[in-house]
C-alpha cells in the first residue's frame, strides 16, 4: 500500500491478472495533476462514467506527451462554468499534483464519515454442523503445503500449481483440503487427480471463464446476515477496478457486491462496500496480496448497500505551491464556509478529448445518429497511436471490422460500437449503439443536461446575483413552486434551484428561465418533446441547487521542503501506526489543506474552483503543473 511499492506502469484490471497489482507511482511528473474530479456518489447516471469516449487502453501514451494532448481539450468556459459567488481575489496552486493529495471519506446514511480503522474479524457464535467440526479446516494442512500455496498465490513459485497427495483418503477429507485452500488462499481453484493409483489435490490460478463462474456454495449459520459490509480503501484505483480485482480473486461475478457510489481513481477514498455470502475471513486473506486496496471494518448485515444511500463525501484536499498570502487564503475559505459555491457539473462530466461528449448527446436527442457515429469514431488531434490507426481505418474503409482489429482493447466505447456495427451493420446503428454499457451511453445525454444547466445557472447568477428573485424556483417536498416577488423576499439564494432539461419539469417564469427554450432551439431540440424514440433517451429532468454551502470546513496552511512527501495522515497509515507527517514551519513550499463535507452529486473540483478562483479543467491545470515542474 504505500506509495514507493506502486509499479509505474499501469494495467487494464480484467486483461492481467495477478497478485500483486500494477499501479501507477504517485510521484510528481509531467503528466495530468488533476485527472478527473472527484464527485459524491448519486444515481448510477451520475457515478458509471469512468470510461470516456477516447480512453481505449491504460498504457503509455505514444508519439504526444499527456500535456500535448490536453492542448485539445476543454476548459470551463466550454462548458459553461463562467461565474464566482466570491469576491476575494484568487491565487494559485496545484490541484492533485499526487493522488494522495485528494482523500475522500463516505458519509453513510446514519451520517457517519467511514474510516478503515479495525482490521480484526468479527466474533460470532457460528452454528457448524457436526460433520464439519473436526477436523477444523487449519488443521489439514501442513505448514510447508501453506507456504508452497501462499507463494503460488503471490506468484513466487516458478510451478503452474501445487500437487498434494491425499494419504488418509476418503471424501470428506478431500472436500476440507479444496475448501481449507480456497478459503485460506482465495484466487487459488483446486481439482482432484489421480496418479497411478494415488489420489492428488492440484492448487493453481484460476483464469478466464472459471474464475467468473458462480461461486460453490458453502455452509452458512442462520443467525449470520447474509451480507458481509466492510471497508474498502484504495488508492489510484477507481472503485469498479477494485471490485473487478476482488471478483476475480474470490471468484464471483462483480454483481454480487453492491455499493453507495463509486468513488474517483486519482484519490485515496474510503468507503462501505457488501458482499454476499462471503465469510470476513475470506476477505482478510485478500490483504496480503492487494496493492493499493486494503480491506477492514467487517461486520454481517442482512441487507445489501444501494446506489445514493450516502449521504455524501467528506473531502480533505491538499492544494500545493500556493501564491496566497495568509489573509487571502483566510478570506477565501471563509466565503465558502459561509456563502458556498456555485454548483456546476465538473469538467469531469464532459470527458477529456477533443470531442465533448454533450455534442453527442445532442446528436443522440436529435436521432441523428449518423452523427453520433460520425462524433465518436472521427479521427482526432491528440490521442494515443492506436486509436489514431483505428479511426484513420474507420474514416478511410468504414469497415467496423477492419477498424476494430487495430485496437488492443476492445472494451472501450470505441471498441464496443465497432463491434456492434459489424454484428447489425451500419443500418442499424441504434442496436449497434446499444452494445455500448447502458451507463456510458446514458453518459452521453447526461452531459448535454449538463453543460445546459451550467449555462443556465451562469446566466442566472449574472442576472440576478445572490438573491431569490420573482419566478425563481425552489423544491417544495419533490415538486417545484414558482416564487411570487412576495415569496422571494423570504427565501434565500441556497434555497433556488434550477431544472436541467427534460419532459417532466417546469422552468422560471423570468426571462433566464425562458433562455432554456432559445438554447434549446439553437440545438435542434424541441423543449416541449423531450420524449425519444428509444425509451432509455426520454428526459424526464430534474432539479438542482444552484449554490452549494459545505458542511465541517476547516483549513491550514502548511510548509514543507519535500515535495515528494504525502501531506495527509491516511486510515491506513494509522492503521499500520505509521506516523503523521511532520511539516517544516520554515519550509520553502507552501500548500493549503483544506476539509470539508459536501452532499451526493456535487464537485469537491468546483468548491476548490471559488477558493482559487482557477479553471479547474485539465487543459489548464495540465498547462499550470507543466509550467512549474519546468
Amino acid at each position: 500500500m504505500a506509495e514507493s511499492e506502486s509499479v509505474a506502469v499501469p494495467v487494464q484490471v480484467g486483461e492481467k491478472r495477478g497478485c500483486p497489482e500494477d499501479e501507477e507511482k504517485d510521484t510528481p511528473s509531467k503528466k495530468l495533476r488533476v485527472e478527473k474530479d472527484v464527485k459524491n456518489g448519486g444515481p448510477p447516471h451520475q457515478d458509471e462514467e469512468e470510461e470516456l469516449e477516447g480512453e481505449a487502453g491504460d498504457g503509455e501514451e505514444e508519439g504526444e506527451t499527456f500535456a500535448d494532448m490536453m492542448k485539445h481539450g476543454l476548459t470551463e468556459l466550454d462548458v459553461g462554468i463562467l461565474k464566482y459567488v466570491s469576491d476575494h481575489e484568487g491565487f494559485s496552486g496545484i490541484l492533485k499534483e499526487r493522488y494522495s493529495d485528494f482523500v475522500v471519506h463516505e458519509i453513510n446514511k446514519q451520517g457517519k464519515i467511514v474510516h478503515l480503522d479495525d482490521s480484526s474479524i468479527p466474533v460470532e457464535a457460528e452454528e457448524v454442523p457436526e460433520a464439519q467440526q473436526q477436523p477444523q479446516e487449519s488443521d489439514v494442512l501442513t505448514e510447508e503445503q501453506k507456504k508452497q500455496l501462499g507463494e503460488l498465490q503471490l506468484f513466487k513459485n516458478k510451478e503452474t500449481n501445487v500437487s498434494m497427495e491425499v494419504i488418509d483418503d476418503t471424501k470428506e477429507k478431500r472436500t476440507l483440503v479444496h475448501k481449507a485452500i480456497k478459503t485460506q488462499f482465495p484466487g487459488l481453484e483446486t481439482k482432484t487427480e489421480e496418479k497411478e493409483g494415488r489420489k492428488f489435490i492440484v492448487a493453481y490460478h484460476a483464469a478466464g471463464k472459471t474464475a467468473l463462474a458462480a461461486p460453490r456454495k458453502h455452509f452458512w449459520p442462520k443467525n449470520r446476515g447474509s451480507f458481509c459490509h466492510f471497508v474498502l480503501y484504495k488508492e489510484n484505483k477507481d472503485t469498479m477496478d477494485a471490485i473487478n480485482v476482488l471478483s476475480k480473486f474470490l471468484r464471483l461475478r462483480p454483481n454480487m457486491f453492491s455499493y453507495m457510489g463509486t468513488k474517483d481513481k486519482r484519490a485515496i477514498t474510503v468507503q462501505e462496500i457488501a458482499v454476499l455470502k462471503i465469510t470476513a475471513e475470506r476477505l482478510a486473506h485478500l490483504n496480503k496480496c492487494l496493492m493499493n486496496l486494503k480491506l477492514g471494518n467487517f461486520c454481517y448485515k442482512n441487507h445489501p448497500l444501494k446506489l445514493g444511500e450516502l449521504q455524501g463525501n467528506h473531502f480533505t484536499v491538499v492544494i500545493r505551491n500556493i501564491s496566497g498570502t495568509d489573509e487571502q487564503v483566510h478570506q477565501a475559505m471563509t466565503s465558502l464556509k459561509q456563502t458556498g459555491f456555485i454548483n456546476y457539473y465538473g469538467m469531469q462530466r464532459f470527458g477529456t478529448t477533443a470531442v465533448p461528449t454533450q455534442q453527442v448527446g445532442r446528436a443522440i436527442l436529435k436521432n441523428d445518429w449518423n452523427e453520433v457515429v460520425d462524433l465518436i469514431l472521427k479521427p482526432r488531434p491528440g490521442e494515443k497511436e492506436f486509436l489514431v490507426r483505428c479511426r484513420e481505418e474507420w474514416a478511410k474503409t468504414q469497415d467496423p471490422e477492419a477498424a476494430l482489429r487495430k485496437l488492443p482493447n476492445k472494451r472501450c466505447v470505441e471498441g464496443q460500437l465497432l463491434r456492434g456495427l459489424s454484428m447489425y451493420g451500419k443500418k442499424n446503428i441504434v442496436t449497434a449503439f446499444g452494445l455500448i454499457p447502458r451507463n456510458n451511453r446514458l453518459m452521453y445525454i447526461h452531459s448535454y443536461q449538463s453543460v445546459v444547466w451550467n449555462t443556465m445557472v451562469s446566466r442566472r447568477i449574472e442576472a440576478f446575483g445572490l438573491k431569490a428573485v420573482e419566478g425563481d424556483l425552489v423544491l417544495r417536498g419533490t415538486t417545484a413552486h414558482i416564487l411570487s416577488a412576495e415569496e422571494a423576499e423570504t427565501h434565500s439564494i441556497h434555497d433556488i434551484v434550477m431544472p436541467l432539461p427534460g419532459f417532466d419539469v417546469i422552468y422560471p417564469t423570468h426571462h433566464v428561465g425562458k433562455g432554456y427554450r432559445e438554447l434549446l432551439s439553437a440545438d435542434g431540440l424541441d423543449i416541449d418533446n423531450m420524449r425519444h424514440k428509444v425509451k432509455d433517451y426520454s428526459l424526464a429532468g430534474a432539479y438542482r441547487r444552484i449554490i452549494i454551502r459545505p458542511s465541517d470546513v476547516s483549513w491550514e496552511v502548511i510548509q514543507y521542503d519535500d515535495p515528494r512527501i504525502s501531506l495527509v495522515h491516511s486510515d491506513f497509515e494509522k492503521l499500520e501506526k505509521k506516523p503523521a507527517p511532520v511539516f517544516n514551519k520554515e519550509g520553502k513550499y507552501r500548500a493549503l489543506r483544506m476539509e470539508f463535507s459536501l452532499p451526493p452529486s456535487t464537485y469537491a473540483t468546483m468548491a476548490v474552483r471559488e477558493v482559487l478562483k482557477l479553471d479547474t479543467s485539465i487543459k489548464k491545470q495540465t498547462q499550470l503543473n507543466t509550467t512549474w515542474f519546468n
